[in-house]
């Protein structure tokens, strides 16, 4: 792949809608099923959808870790949706025997108790303390995003936004050039646009010129 993002499609849910919202954006975004086709890619998206172990496993059975690591080693950004956000972590309490990347420290826990599971809605980004640019580059503070989850990332130093929902749950991770969000950028209207919008600025895609 010669520039342009690449779009992981481990066979998990439907990954067309993030890949649309990239090409609306005039960015080069290709899915890919093979790990050599996402090499020299200038930003890799791992999507994901449903259970933490089922897309572990998917992915490892493809191959397409490979591009994970890939991507990681060459210092290019590098952006986690949903599960694909859950899987960068150590591993999930939902499939405890299923490792994850490891990419960043911390267990993806259980949604907290009193809370109605999954959560399936519109949400409000709270930005931590001490934290800017990124992700949410010129994101108006409070903006609603749509969550649909039962687990996320336990709150880390590498948590950037939360959400209120029976206490503080991670909404965004940063970590150098790794970037993640618990919710749904692609059904997330404007808002989500724009925080896409701001991953293809970091990958050098210029909207218009893919």
């Amino acid at each position: 792949m010669d520039g342009g993002i690449a779009v992981l499609d481990y066979g998990i849910g439907n990954l067309g809608s993030a890949h649309k919202a990239f090409v609306h954006l005039g960015a080069d975004a290709r899915l890919v099923t093979d790990p050599d086709d996402a090499a020299g890619a200038t930003g890799v998206v791992l999507p994901g959808v449903g259970a933490f172990g089922r897309c572990a496993q998917a992915l490892r059975a493809t191959g397409l870790h490979r591009a994970v690591d890939d991507a990681l080693a060459r210092g290019v950004p590098f952006l986690g949706i949903c599960v694909g956000l859950q899987l960068l972590y150590e591993g999930s309490e939902e499939s405890p025997t299923v490792a994850g990347l490891g990419v960043l420290p911390g267990t993806v826990r259980s949604l907290p108790a009193g809370v109605k599971r999954p959560q399936m809605q519109w949400n409000q980004l709270v930005r931590r303390p001490g934290t800017d640019g990124g992700l949410l580059e010129g994101i108006a503070p409070g903006s609603w995003v749509y969550f649909v989850h039962s687990y996320a990332p336990e709150v880390t130093d590498d948590a950037v936004a939360v959400c209120d929902y029976g206490g503080e749950v991670v909404a965004v991770a940063e970590r150098g050039p790794v970037w993640g969000a618990q919710f749904h950028p692609e059904k997330s209207g404007s808002v989500g646009l724009g925080i896409l919008a701001n991953f293809v600025a970091a990958c050098g895609n210029v909207p218009g010129r893919g």
